[in-house]
């Protein structure tokens, strides 16, 4: 009871001195009066939150359509990668389930005794064979070289004055290439009234063969048979060769464009054989045009089908090949056919074509191609080209291969 009418007292004199507006002794503090809200202000309140509200929906509008655009410019990226992922995807697989089977087919020596009953049955009926000889197309006609009533005079240049010097080319490739070359120097000797010189064989790093002209061809053959057309010796004469220090090297060396025509060699050639006496010519593989005045051509003519005959260890050589070919091949009535393979480093090298070599013959070609041809495969895919050309018939096929075919 007294603890309530103290709180009662206590109560009653604080709410005295509020209403009597307080003296000096009270300890409480005067109550801070209630402030008047102006109706300007309230309007200026209500439009900040309007212009506000305008910011944010504006920010809102163009954060969304940047998000639009993005999400169409990913979706249209995601197409363009889906596209091509697919079209890779179609090419490789196009690529992987054919290249397996042309490089796998004919390598296993195995599966040659397993089909070789097949081969020799396919092979057997008189039918099959003799329709292996009947040809589909009419064969041209080989016409000789053309006899000429006179020999002399062949040339373009007037030789009422004699040889204008000695010609010595190279004869660079292989034996095609050779054969083309030393016809070529014939009427390239004919053009220039020129001594020709037996013509060197360049030596080539695929076959590494030293041989020179004698040891392919018979020499003295070639020197008669070409005797009132065109002049040639077996080597320089010991003057005009001590000339040049009996180093043929010294002997002023011509470039002249592949399939040049005869006048270049009249207008280019012709005045420095004048003046030094020699010429030499290097390399000379395709170097005069197929479009040559009939004197000339005669020329080629000549060179090709009489004058140039294999030497006797070569021809001898050949008979044996051919006598054996024919003896075994009693079933056809003695005929056969011969195919070159052509399965050479250089032409492996320049088709791009893998085969069972792994990564030792990759390196080994890489190797070959940059050596030969500088460059010329750089940024290829070598293996996707290797598959493509297999399947379409661009490799040199191997021995086993043309056993299968």
């Amino acid at each position: 009871m007294a603890i309530n009418t103290i709180i009662k007292n206590k109560t009653s004199n604080v709410v005295s001195s509020e209403g009597s507006g307080g003296d000096g002794n009270s300890s409480s503090p005067p109550a801070s009066p209630r402030r008047q809200t102006s109706g300007l202000s309230q309007c200026r309140r209500r439009l900040r939150s309007k212009v506000q509200l305008q910011y944010f929906r504006k920010d809102s509008l163009a954060a969304g359509i940047f998000v639009r655009r993005n999400i169409q410019f990913l979706l249209l990226l995601f197409f363009l990668y889906f596209s091509g992922f697919m079209m890779c995807v179609g090419r490789f697989s196009d690529f992987l389930r054919h290249s397996r089977e042309p490089i796998a087919i004919y390598k296993s020596h195995l599966l040659l005794e397993k089909l070789w009953h097949d081969i020799e049955t396919d092979n057997s009926t008189a039918l099959e064979l003799s329709s292996v000889w009947q040809f589909k197309r009419r064969m041209k006609v080989q016409k000789p070289c053309p006899v000429l009533a006179t020999r002399r005079r062949l040339g373009s240049v007037e030789a009422s004055s004699g040889p204008a010097g000695y010609l010595i080319v190279e004869a660079n490739g292989g034996l095609n290439q050779q054969r083309s070359a030393i016809c070529n120097a014939v009427a390239v000797a004919g053009i220039l009234n020129a001594v020709l010189v037996i013509p060197s064989f360049g030596y080539n790093s695929v076959w590494k063969d030293p041989s020179e002209f004698r040891d392919i061809y018979d020499e003295d053959h070639f020197i008669a048979t070409l005797e009132g057309y065109v002049k040639v010796v077996k080597e320089l004469p010991d003057e005009l060769l001590s000339k040049y220090d009996h180093n043929i090297t010294n002997i002023p060396h011509l470039r002249v464009e592949a399939w040049a025509p005869a006048k270049h060699y009249l207008g280019k050639v012709y005045p420095v054989l004048q003046e030094q006496g020699v010429i030499r010519i290097a390399p000379f593989a395709n170097r005069l045009a197929m479009d040559v005045p009939s004197h000339i051509q005669l020329l080629r003519c000549i060179t090709n089908y009489r004058a140039l005959k294999f030497s006797a260890p070569i021809t001898a050589l050949a008979h044996k090949l051919v006598n054996r070919m024919i003896e075994r091949s009693s079933m056809t009535g003695g005929k056969y056919v011969s195919v070159h393979l052509r399965f050479e480093e250089d032409m492996v090298a320049f088709s791009c074509c893998l085969y069972d070599g792994g990564d030792a013959e990759k390196f080994e070609m890489h190797s070959f191609r940059e050596k030969e041809w500088k460059g010329k495969f750089k940024g290829k895919d070598l293996d996707f080209t290797a598959g493509r050309n297999r399947i379409d018939g661009k490799c040199p096929l191997t021995p086993l291969e043309h056993r299968l075919g």
